[in-house]
């Protein structure tokens, strides 16, 4: 399936995607066949999950990094993890599909995001750090590997994030819709991309809009064990405590103009703690939803619709929440017949394309940048 072509400046190629996200269950695998610009051909998916050991070993990257232990224990045997868990990713995914070496032109490979630190002001550029090594990974598989998709991005005083927009515009373009149309990203945070009707990048409008799961399920799990609120079921047992909602809602953050994006560390859920797992979970799944409307005050213009990606469309609860406050009709992906949860593999494949073409995968409208910017560093395999 998706055959390589020849690697000519015209010709399209056959790239394999990687993503790992903030909620550390796996690895996302999908593949496509891109010229740079378009999508050709859409091929097939599979997720990974992380085997528990590698879970452990990123949490303590993460911990080592937000405390600034840059050359900590826990970094190296995290990079190692992270790197063996996405090699035998591919690996699986080519048995899988009866897949060979000489098929693939390229892996786009994200890696696992430790921190996020996006610039204060101008400066000086923020920190983005995302582990895993694509040269080990090149060699290992014999693919040339792109990653350091966002290093570029942030050297030039850009945010470093989302890094999605670029391709929802290629989906939404698809679409041929007549207005402008919001991609909403659901994931460890919640981000949005602003398409506008003639789908021009340059007028793109992209950010981080606050929590996307990544709070209710640090909650849930601190309450219960449990990685996730499954299906929204605590929420809809609880009741939202509107009074710490509106306390939550003053976070400075929510003022900030675009572009600007997060951690998922940067909220906290100090002021629900004293509440039952099935109110702190409404609450926070409120709150949410609720960052999600004050975007909409920072949009250029009016979405005539949503489209959801991500985790966050699997819960109804929060689903209900994000349609009872917005005015356009909402979506899942799945009815725009995209494929939501493999997106973001999707995306690094096409970006990795794009990378090989010096073609840009980040804009001002994006990510606060000047111009627009390529990025990535290539990896080749071995001769």
């Amino acid at each position: 399936m998706l055959p390589s072509a020849p690697n000519t400046q015209s010709q399209p190629l056959t790239a394999i995607g990687l993503m790992s996200g903030t909620s550390l269950d796996g690895v996302d695998v999908a593949l496509l066949r891109s010229d740079g610009e378009d999508v050709i051909e859409a091929g097939p998916t599979l997720s990974v999950p992380y085997p528990r050991m590698t879970k452990v070993w990123v949490q303590r990257a993460i911990k080592a990094a937000l405390e600034g232990r840059s050359e900590a224990n826990e970094i190296a045997n995290a990079i190692d993890e992270v790197t063996s868990a996405h090699i035998r990713a591919v690996q699986k995914f080519m048995e899988k599909h009866h897949l060979v070496r000489k098929e693939i032109d390229v892996i786009g490979f994200h890696g696992q995001t430790i921190l996020h630190r996006p610039p204060i002001d101008r400066s000086a550029p923020g920190r983005t750090w995302q582990i895993g090594s694509g040269q080990i990974m090149a060699e290992e598989l014999g693919i040339n590997v792109v990653d350091g998709f966002r290093l570029n991005d942030m050297a030039q005083g850009g945010e470093g994030a989302p890094f999605a927009p670029v391709y929802h515009a290629v989906l939404v373009r698809k679409l041929d819709r007549k207005h402008p149309v919001c991609v909403l990203n659901i994931g460890g945070v919640a981000n949005v991309t602003w398409i506008p009707t003639d789908g021009d990048p340059m007028k793109m409008v992209a950010f981080d809009c606050g929590p996307g799961n990544g709070l209710v399920d640090q909650w849930v799990d601190f309450q219960t064990g449990e990685r996730m609120d499954k299906d929204g079921a605590y929420a809809a047992a609880g009741e939202v405590q509107d009074e710490v909602l509106r306390l939550m809602l003053l976070n400075p953050y929510l003022r900030r103009k675009p572009p600007k994006s997060l951690d998922r560390y940067d909220f906290k859920i100090d002021h629900i703690k004293e509440m039952s797992t099935q109110d702190g979970a409404a609450t926070l799944t409120a709150f949410t939803a609720a960052c999600i409307e004050r975007s909409v005050s920072l949009l250029p213009a009016a979405p005539g619709e949503w489209i959801v990606v991500g985790g966050g469309g699997h819960n109804p609860v929060l689903m209900a929440e994000i349609r009872d406050r917005l005015a356009a009709p909402v979506m899942l992906a799945s009815d725009a017949g995209w494929r939501g949860d493999f997106l973001e593999a999707e995306c690094f494949a096409y970006l990795a394309v794009r990378s090989l073409r010096k073609l840009p995968l980040s804009y001002p409208g994006t990510t606060r940048i000047n111009r627009p910017l390529t990025g990535g560093m290539l990896h080749t395999k071995p001769v």
